[in-house]
């Protein structure tokens, strides 16, 4: 997979909103009532939507509120989506890896084997994106619903979490997404937010 190259000026401080796992309509009948309002009371000036988005709907909505920039999830090739795998992003003079995380088919059957024998193991997905964007400051991905925001090695591995409620078994976890704050060409600040029902 090699990522396309964009370039965004925006003026610092530029505050980006991170979306993932919307799944609209393959695990919801719409997107999440909160995340739209929370997008807006945030004040972000570009969206990155990190994959699993299932219908462009979605796209067009989070569109109202900023321009979207969006990479497919395993979820969007059911669909042959044309979205790029992924993206090597330029923003306000940061550069910013977007990509859901699964790393392609094969990848991606592999490692539902090994979450079966091993668990969750969050190397599996780091590693391949720190060699896939190896000039990154920010590194958005998606793909396991698992909010993270963690510096490893001057890196930023910032997953938002899934913007979509899950009724599971295994793991209760909130809907979230995520908003980064471009403060200089060198500072960024992040976090998640917990998406309520509005």
């Amino acid at each position: 997979m090699i990522p396309v190259d964009r370039r965004l000026d925006l003026s610092l401080p530029a505050r980006i909103g991170v979306v993932s796992d919307t799944h609209v309509p393959d695990r919801n009948r719409v997107l999440h009532p909160g995340v739209i309002p929370c997008l807006q009371s945030q004040g972000v000036q570009v969206i990155l939507h990190a994959g699993d988005i299932s219908s462009p709907e979605v796209l067009d909505e989070l569109n109202r509120v900023a321009p979207v920039i969006a990479v497919r999830g395993n979820r969007d090739r059911l669909r042959r989506s044309r979205l790029p795998e992924a993206y090597d992003l330029k923003i306000a003079g940061i550069s910013i890896g977007l990509a859901h995380g699964d790393g392609g088919w094969m990848r991606y059957i592999g490692d539902k084997l090994r979450w079966v024998r091993y668990g969750y193991q969050l190397e599996r997905y780091t590693i391949p994106l720190l060699e896939l964007f190896p000039h990154a400051r920010v590194i958005v991905f998606g793909h396991t619903h698992r909010p993270l925001n963690e510096w490893v090695g001057g890196v930023l591995l910032f997953n938002p979490g899934a913007a979509a409620e899950f009724v599971s078994p295994v793991e209760n976890l909130a809907p979230s997404l995520g908003i980064l704050t471009l403060v200089s060409n060198s500072v960024v600040d992040s976090k998640i937010v917990p998406i309520r029902t509005v």
